[in-house]
């Protein structure tokens, strides 16, 4: 009799242990993933969730904090010191995170924005009216861009050393965030500026500034921003990540498709405070907006070739091969539960 109590108080046990775990896991908090930004809507993150029934893991196994930031270089301080998961960088950021920040467990897992000749993508404003021509004439004068060490930063270095014009002995850089840089420009504070809509849509600047070059134009087609997360946060969170890119995915397909094109405008609108007027003739549209791979895959030759020519015009320590520093595994993963 003794032997059946016994035998009976440990299966006891075992279930309530068992049924314990089990409402334990059951309330188990969704994996807070944060998630850096510079510019939206070229960067999808702060509106992705913002149709429903799009992102289907979030609230389940992941919440998604965005954290804007002014430019990359401060992304790379905060994935640092652990105070994010994921970084937007680009191919001028990524390889100062790997090489002066020392984040060689860096990885590019998705893509987000890509500069290519004939999209929309950041350009660099001059007064019409005003003494600058040619690059050349930027020298002795006064060029604006949002961060020291962001891709505007870089792709103004790039095309100045080009021209043989080296920062603080040919010209003069200075930080200007984005949604004043037509201002500073009309007003005659700066030569030269970053211009990205929809902050350079205002009629009046259209009208009164030009394109002196692209980023193209300085470094061919360019990875402006890519997901990057450190290697061991992506082995303790693999399952939760690619969840996360599941649904970064289908956002992207989901605001590419010509079909939901009024309503994402709208929601995209909704989200950032800008009227639709600003973003019914570029956002979403084809040559004409803004560079998005439907499957968000990163173009890593391009990230190579990018690093390279940073590289002999003296910008970075060194080359990297970028397939060296991806682990696309997940976003494969991801893809093919979409198909």
């Amino acid at each position: 009799m003794r032997s059946i109590k016994g035998a009976m108080a440990c299966a006891l046990a075992a279930w309530v242990t068992v049924s314990v775990a089990g409402a334990g896991a059951a309330r188990a908090e969704p994996v807070k993933i944060r998630i850096g930004w510079i510019v939206t809507p070229q960067e999808l993150s702060p509106i992705m969730f913002a149709k429903d029934g799009v992102a289907r893991h979030n609230g389940v196994s992941y919440t998604v904090e965005s954290v804007h930031f002014q430019g990359s270089t401060l992304q790379m301080t905060a994935l640092q010191s652990g105070d994010l998961e994921i970084a937007a960088l680009g191919s001028n950021s990524f390889p100062l995170a790997v090489q002066n920040a020392g984040m060689s467990d860096l990885r590019i897992i998705a893509d987000e924005v890509r500069d290519v000749a004939g999209w929309n993508g950041p350009e660099y404003r001059v007064l019409k009216d005003g003494p600058i021509k040619t690059v050349e004439d930027l020298k002795g004068k006064v060029v604006a861009t949002n961060v020291y060490g962001g891709v505007s930063d870089i792709a103004v270095k790039a095309m100045m050393l080009k021209h043989r014009m080296v920062v603080n002995r040919d010209y003069t850089d200075i930080e200007i965030p984005m949604p004043q840089m037509s201002a500073v420009l009309l007003e005659r504070k700066a030569d030269l500026v970053n211009a990205v809509h929809p902050f350079d849509l205002e009629p009046s600047y259209l009208d009164r500034s030009r394109v002196l070059f692209t980023t193209p134009d300085a470094l061919g087609p360019f990875e402006v921003s890519m997901w990057t997360a450190r290697a061991g946060y992506i082995a303790s969170h693999r399952a939760v990540l690619t969840d996360l890119l599941e649904d970064y995915v289908r956002a992207f397909r989901w605001y590419l498709d010509p079909a939901h094109r009024a309503e994402a405008v709208r929601i995209v609108s909704g989200v950032t405070k800008v009227p639709t007027a600003l973003y019914e003739s570029w956002l979403f549209v084809p040559q004409k907006g803004i560079y998005y791979d439907p499957d968000a895959k990163p173009d890593l030759d391009a990230v190579t070739s990018n690093i390279r020519e940073e590289h002999e015009l003296g910008l970075v320590k060194a080359d990297l091969e970028a397939k060296d520093y991806a682990d696309l595994s997940l976003l494969k993963e991801a893809i093919a539960r979409l198909k």
